[in-house]
């Protein structure tokens, strides 16, 4: 997914920036993928608000118990359910990158804002894997979607602002990025996945 973004030459302070297709479709689809999660948690959140004693689908056993994680306090930790914060952030992820499909150009500002709001979403889910793991004792199905959906969104955004310049970085960089942006979200996936290996090993291994 290593596409070069277009360049407005008319504006180059403004820092006009396109994207190509690969990188649009990233968005759509990861934000998607979090629209998902989060629509589907939202409507469990008012089935067990409704009825306490309603099981989500997604709970399986005491690990992958979904409804443990939306009846605890980190499950509302701004005041509302998570999920109603996923609802409008991931559906404007998938707008962004509808409009880079239609051509769109986004001036270095949005660019940045776009970066600052999926380093926030991957810093909450960072924050949402340890309570899960070590306070909640539980995972939810959905969340990992949600939680993969957002670093993968956060680490090509954040590729796609350092090769172009719209966030300062060292030529070798900008190479490294060029070619191997992939490495990021792999490695960073892959420390969550050992992470909840080694948190659950007694149940996964009895």
């Amino acid at each position: 997914m290593t596409t070069k973004a277009a360049v407005d030459e008319r504006s180059p302070d403004s820092r006009s920036l396109g994207a190509g297709r690969a990188f649009a479709w990233m968005l759509v689809v990861t934000g998607a993928a979090g629209l998902l999660a989060a629509w589907v948690i939202t409507l469990d959140k008012f089935k067990i608000l409704e009825d306490p004693t309603f099981v989500p689908g997604c709970s399986f056993n005491p690990v992958l118990a979904c409804g443990s994680i939306m009846k605890s306090e980190q499950a509302s930790v701004f005041g509302f359910p998570n999920p109603m914060l996923g609802l409008v952030t991931y559906g404007m992820v998938v707008a962004i990158g509808v409009g880079l499909l239609a051509g769109a150009r986004y001036r270095r500002w949005y660019w940045l804002g776009l970066n600052a709001g999926t380093l926030f979403g991957v810093v909450f889910c960072a924050w949402l894997t340890a309570q899960s793991l070590y306070a909640i004792n539980a995972l939810c199905l959905w969340c990992c979607l949600a939680w993969v959906a957002t670093i993968v969104m956060f680490w090509y955004v954040t590729s796609h602002n350092v090769r172009n310049g719209v966030l300062p970085a060292p030529v070798w960089l900008r190479r490294f990025l060029d070619e191997f942006t992939w490495v990021l979200p792999v490695v960073h996936i892959g420390i969550i996945g050992m992470l909840i290996l080694t948190r659950f090993w007694d149940f996964w291994t009895r």
